[in-house]
């Protein structure tokens, strides 16, 4: 498994596999792995001949004052579970690397509509955020599909709107969510929970399910 740093040797290795006709799938993470990322993991290898992992904690996600420094980093961590699951490549650049210049100052992709209702509107500019690192990891690996966990379903739509829009060549893939036995959606944020917390979380999924059940 080879692990890169540098967009160019990113660029230099991906232009290779091209050449040979290889089919390249992308999963971009924040790190801190769990089992639902190593599902979108497996199912991205049943998509295309190469897989890219990307790990990159995106300061430009994060609102002033939320938890950037605190976001669990566990690279050497994450790095052997992916070559456990024979993943082709990792890309972990440094924040220099996915913004050379003033981030403040830099371009934004963003989604109108979408971005500002329900989750977005209580955290303005996060998923501009995330739009931006997308469309720039879209860019630098020019992947064949993306694969994206339906845990984060308005991401997931955002995503899909901004591949559209833009007319990249992708399929963005939804994967369904990995949860904990007590229902409780697998994500590296948990962690935070009390006892307390994650119990109330895992009521709020049950009772959710049972009301669409009676619905039905």
């Amino acid at each position: 498994m080879l692990t890169i740093e540098s967009p160019q040797s990113l660029r230099e290795q991906l232009y290779s596999w091209r050449r040979q006709s290889q089919s390249i799938a992308f999963v971009p993470t924040m790190g801190n792995l769990h089992q639902g990322h190593l599902r979108l993991v497996e199912v991205a290898k049943q998509q295309a001949a190469k897989v890219v992992v990307s790990i990159f904690v995106n300061p430009l996600q994060f609102a002033p004052g939320s938890d950037f420094e605190a976001y669990p980093r566990t690279l050497q961590q994450d790095v052997n579970q992916l070559q456990s699951l024979d993943v082709d490549l990792v890309f972990c650049p440094p924040v220099s690397a996915i913004y050379p210049e003033n981030m403040n100052e830099s371009t934004r992709v963003i989604v109108p509509g979408l971005s500002d209702i329900l989750c977005g509107r209580f955290r303005p500019g996060h998923f501009a955020g995330v739009t931006t690192v997308v469309a720039k990891l879209f860019n630098l690996v020019q992947p064949d599909v993306a694969v994206f966990g339906e845990k984060d379903y308005q991401q997931l739509l955002i995503i899909r709107r901004m591949a559209e829009d833009l007319f990249y060549p992708v399929k963005v893939a939804g994967v369904e969510t990995v949860r904990e036995a007590s229902g409780l959606a697998m994500s590296s944020r948990n962690q935070y929970l009390s006892d307390a917390e994650r119990r109330t979380a895992a009521m709020l999924f049950s009772t959710l399910t049972n009301v669409a059940a009676q619905v039905k």
